[in-house]
């Protein structure tokens, strides 16, 4: 079994590589420029039994994509499992943000799931088998200040994710999103969680482990009547 992770060297990516890894998956670790943080997820991996590949390309360039990700489909592929994780912000109010900081959430965000999306597809409709998880947020959800490109692009995926389903569930392909609220990875990690803890239900953020496993159950066998989902995983909020 194979799965790719895009943005799997930092943050939530590194959780997911790890629990698909722990699953049995050869886990293709997809990184930009985190060479080093992907090497050692790698080593990681490998020192726990797993197995897995590197793989460096930018998500939003289609030459790139074609370049070294199409290749590597056709040697190794096809994939079991894509998670589409990989994923900018650009925090800023919108009357101030430049044209191109909108452009480059959207190109990645949302570019970087169709091109990479789309190159797995051939194998995934060849086998009539394929779990996609696609990553989310609460942003795209119920919006948030200075997040505009982020919550527009993370609504979009939403609606992709929903779209795709319906498009490819004749060969048993399964297309579902992971909506995660604050994690202790990542961007919520930076900022004063005095502040944010207190409007989760639950009193804390999330922990990156929490939504690895629900990737994990949405790639698993129990999860084989579910389709054009967005589960969220956000402690209770937005309820």
């Amino acid at each position: 079994m194979k799965a790719l992770v895009t943005g799997a060297s930092t943050g939530l990516g590194r959780a997911i590589a790890r629990r698909l890894a722990a699953d049995g998956y050869e886990t293709w670790i997809h990184y930009r420029s985190s060479q080093d943080e992907a090497r050692a997820l790698l080593a990681e991996v490998e020192e726990a039994g797993g197995t897995g590949r590197l793989v460096c390309f930018d998500v939003s360039d289609e030459d790139e994509v074609s370049r070294v990700l199409t290749p590597m489909l056709s040697e190794h592929g096809p994939l079991d499992v894509l998670v589409n994780n990989a994923g900018v912000t650009a925090n800023s109010y919108m009357m101030m943000q430049p044209a191109r900081e909108w452009n480059q959430v959207m190109s990645v965000n949302l570019g970087g799931f169709f091109l990479v999306t789309r190159a797995c597809l051939k194998g995934m409709i060849g086998e009539k088998s394929g779990r996609i998880v696609n990553v989310g947020s609460l942003a795209g959800e119920r919006g948030n200040i200075g997040q505009v490109a982020y919550a527009a692009s993370k609504a979009g995926l939403a609606g992709a994710t929903r779209a795709l389903a319906l498009e490819v569930a004749r060969w048993n392909i399964l297309v579902n999103a992971v909506s995660p609220g604050p994690l202790d990875v990542g961007m919520a990690a930076d900022l004063d969680l005095s502040k944010i803890e207190p409007q989760i239900p639950l009193g804390r953020v999330g922990r990156a482990k929490e939504v690895a496993g629900v990737v994990s159950f949405l790639c698993s066998k129990d999860s084989a009547y579910m389709t054009g989902q967005v589960i969220s995983v956000n402690g209770g909020m937005g309820l």
